[in-house]
């Protein structure tokens, strides 16, 4: 997936259109987590140090596309931009399209930086479709892809766009798309062994894929998180009143069954912190090792299995997680995740390449103050899982080859 990146493109005196991922958590108007923000920031300042106008566009949140909606607007990223880069970004109307917008794109001037409003204020961006990309190609004459967190979809300003862009035209991937892409691609197809992954998260379902894909490249898959009582309900074990997708039990035996046959090691837990209630304070809490007793359900992983994923994951060279290991958002039963990243830290003080995929994983790691000692954090959940999969993403295979 070797593709050209913006550095390789002269960009002085142009209008450079960069897709960037701002869907960040915003309360009472005050971004609560501007990390997407900030991972941004190496692209814009690439460009605008050597003499482009950045024009940047993204989507928040889940508007229905019916026009401006005052709580899903980007405002508050262009006002916290502006705060990270030291000067204006300008944010010319509520509309990305419209004429204002349009003629304050063409009125840039070298070094400048604007925002377009939020573009699922139109239905037209979740379609993909064609005329409305061929109206914001038109404010570009280089395209760079930089929201790793929508690399696999086939949203207008990822697909429609760069396609409508004029043959010849730039089309390039930023640096954190091409920091993502490396890791999760490039350091998957040759991992130093032992290659380790974890899983964990809620459902077998959203992980069924990568568990397919991996059985034929890692050495030891560790299974946590509320998926596990499905694959343990398939290996036989009671699970009380643990969350179990009984329509993939089948799918969990053939998994444990494919391991077997390829040699990998798929661990599940073998003790787990249970509660008799699905709350932080409620509900008596208690250990339960190999069977759950009837009424509790399982929240976290048990203290010896605890031990045993942390002692495999400080042996390994190549670890990828994905997905935590309990409900690590309440104070009982977020030990086993803490564990996991703190493993996952002492691995790559070691030497080895650790790769965090995302989504709530990347929320544990932040929560637990270890991302900087982690050799990657994923900002895109679903495309990061998506990429551990081997799904192909039209958002980038339509890009500059290298």
């Amino acid at each position: 997936m070797s593709k050209k990146n913006v550095t390789s493109v002269n960009v002085a005196d142009k209008r450079v259109l960069i897709r960037v991922d701002f869907n960040v958590p915003i309360e009472d108007g005050r971004i609560t987590d501007d990390t997407r923000i900030r991972a941004a920031l190496p692209t814009i300042r690439n460009v605008i140090d050597r003499g482009g106008a950045a024009i940047l566009m993204s989507h928040l949140g889940r508007p229905e596309g019916k026009g401006y909606e005052a709580s899903e607007s980007l405002k508050p990223a262009a006002l916290r931009l502006s705060e990270l880069l030291g000067k204006p970004v300008a944010f010319p109307s509520t509309d990305c399209v419209d004429e204002t917008t349009k003629s304050a794109v063409m009125a840039l001037k070298p070094g400048e930086v604007l925002l377009l409003e939020n573009l699922r204020f139109h239905k037209a961006e979740k379609k993909g479709d064609a005329a409305f990309g061929a109206k914001i190609a038109a404010y570009g004459q280089v395209y760079v892809n930089d929201a790793f967190g929508t690399c696999h979809r086939a949203d207008a300003s990822m697909v429609a766009v760069p396609n409508a862009m004029p043959a010849g035209t730039p089309r390039v991937v930023g640096l954190l798309v091409e920091k993502e892409i490396k890791y999760l691609s490039d350091a998957l197809a040759k991992p130093a062994r032992p290659f380790v992954v974890v899983l964990g998260g809620a459902k077998v379902s959203d992980k069924m894929g990568a568990i397919e894909r991996l059985l034929t490249k890692a050495d030891e898959i560790l299974i946590g998180g509320a998926m596990a009582y499905t694959f343990l309900k398939a290996a036989g074990h009671s699970v009380g009143a643990s969350r179990v997708e009984e329509e993939r039990l089948k799918d969990a035996k053939a998994m444990i069954d494919h391991a077997a046959r390829e040699h990998v090691r798929l661990h599940l837990p073998f003790d787990h912190i249970c509660s008799t209630a699905f709350s932080e304070k409620a509900g008596d809490i208690e250990v339960f090792e190999d069977n759950i007793r009837p009424g509790f359900m399982g929240l976290d992983i048990g203290p010896k299995t605890q031990l045993a994923y942390s002692k495999i994951i400080k042996k390994a060279r190549t670890v990828v997680w994905n997905g935590p290991m309990g409900v690590f958002e309440w104070a009982p039963f977020k030990v086993g995740t803490k564990h996991i990243a703190q493993a996952m830290a002492e691995a790559t003080a070691a030497g080895a390449v650790t790769i965090v995929g995302g989504g709530d994983s990347a929320a544990a790691i932040e929560a637990f103050g270890l991302a900087d000692k982690i050799s990657h954090v994923s900002t895109g959940g679903g495309a990061s899982l998506e990429m551990l999969e081997g799904k192909p993403f039209a958002a980038v295979e339509l890009l500059d080859n290298a």
